[in-house]
């Protein structure tokens, strides 16, 4: 599984639930695995790569990375949580 596919198979559907999509995202926090700084321009690529795709808007919400040790399953390396605001 891809990143793009755990956000638009996870974040996109349960914004969808909530009648929400990713205009509607005020912030992203991303909790990544093994992280190092030197894997950001990789990472932020990634993120540019599949933005459309997911209808994400750019300039991109404000954002945090957060490095961990292990997420739910050892081989997950991202979690993307976001926060939308509702009228």
């Amino acid at each position: 599984m891809t990143c793009s596919d755990a956000v638009g198979g996870f974040v996109v559907p349960g914004l969808a639930g909530a009648g929400a999509g990713f205009s509607d995202v005020v912030r992203l926090t991303s909790y990544v695995t093994r992280w190092s700084p030197e894997d950001l321009p990789a990472f932020m690529g990634g993120v540019q790569s599949v933005a459309e795709e997911l209808g994400l808007p750019m300039p991109m919400p404000p954002a945090s990375l957060i490095g961990v040790e292990t997420l739910y399953e050892l081989d997950v390396r991202v979690e993307v949580e976001a926060t939308a605001v509702l009228d």
